[in-house]
């Protein structure tokens, strides 16, 4: 395992990041950290705990991202977090959704740095692993450059060590949360300060970050780079990852590869009644750009979903994407294909 997990992490993502995308994430790179959806307190204390919290071992390391804003609650939640296994616990500070809003958790804490500090302490004396920080610059007209900085400096007087800072403001009234991933401006220098001016504590940067060529680029200025859609939609670039962000010998995972490496999981989760859509759902951009990509992604969506599917779809859809063997090339050639 890196010593150095949040040189590249994937970022927790609603409804994306659960454990099947996570496995496949891992299938693709072995260093790369990689996060949980946010759970809610009260889900981790009150819910079902499998559904929500249980994952493959395979998918080390792993952090929990929790959503609340009650000490006692967080301190609790992360202790169940901890004796699952999982390698960090995250507060999520930074998720501009109106559902959260109404929780008093998520973005709407930038307001409150003390009391998100007050958090921080008290997860971090109930557990032995991380406890960090994922935030925003700021929410609506606060000036960036106060509310990071002081969000930042209270958390570490509370002991947090780790921030990653998505590099936006949310607006938490008139944008949605999908415009609050694309409008609000980035301001990728103001984290390249935070980090500068704060060089004992590690800074992972978050948003709008499309490629491993920009993750370092930015590594040139932070300690870490957090990826979000596109690590999900185009998930082929993390079989770069080990090689090109951590250092690691070896080849790189290709896409066909990774299915293979994913397989025995899928076998796996079809055998205990996990349909094969849940998992495909999270495949359909591994060949993005390949010849083939789009008959892969139809099979999956219109065959993946049928009642009874199983791995017969993959190897359908890997059929369409496989590359044409040299002699059929030859072939083809001869008859003037």
């Amino acid at each position: 395992m890196s010593l150095q997990p949040h040189r590249l992490s994937v970022a927790p993502m609603m409804d994306w990041t659960d454990r099947h995308c996570r496995s496949l994430h891992r299938a693709l790179s072995r260093r790369a950290l990689l996060y949980t959806e946010m759970v809610t307190t009260g889900a981790v204390l009150h819910g079902d705990r499998e559904r929500l919290l249980g994952y493959d071992p395979g998918e080390h390391p792993v952090a929990l991202q929790l959503g609340g804003s009650e000490p006692v609650e967080l301190a609790a939640a992360a202790r169940i977090g901890e004796d699952l296994g999982y390698d960090e616990i995250n507060l999520n500070v930074g998720c501009p959704s109106d559902r959260v809003q109404s929780g008093r958790f998520g973005a709407c804490l930038m307001r409150e740095p003390e009391l998100v500090a007050e958090c921080m302490a008290a997860i971090s004396a109930a557990v032995r692993v991380p406890a960090t920080v994922k935030c925003r610059i700021g929410v609506d007209d606060q000036d960036p450059e106060e509310s990071l900085f002081r969000l930042v400096d209270l958390c570490a007087q509370a002991g947090v060590e780790t921030f990653i800072v998505h590099a936006r403001k949310a607006w938490l009234k008139g944008l949605s949360p999908k415009e609050n991933r694309d409008v609000p401006p980035l301001d990728y220098p103001l984290v390249w300060r935070l980090k500068r001016e704060r060089p004992r504590l590690s800074i992972s940067i978050n948003g709008g970050i499309g490629s491993l060529d920009e993750a370092l680029e930015h590594l040139q200025h932070v300690d870490g780079v957090m990826l979000g859609r596109a690590a999900y939609h185009t998930p082929a670039i993390l079989g770069e990852a080990d090689r090109r962000i951590f250092g690691a010998a070896g080849p790189d995972v290709g896409p066909f590869e990774a299915v293979e490496r994913y397989r025995p999981y899928m076998a796996d989760q079809l055998g205990r009644g996990v349909h094969l859509a849940a998992m495909t759902r999270h495949m359909l951009g591994l060949f993005h750009g390949r010849p083939g990509a789009r008959a892969w992604r139809r099979i999956l969506t219109v065959e993946g979903v049928k009642p009874g599917a199983g791995l017969e779809v993959l190897d359908r859809a890997l059929e369409a994407v496989r590359p044409v063997a040299a002699p059929e090339l030859e072939q083809m050639a001869d008859a003037g294909a």
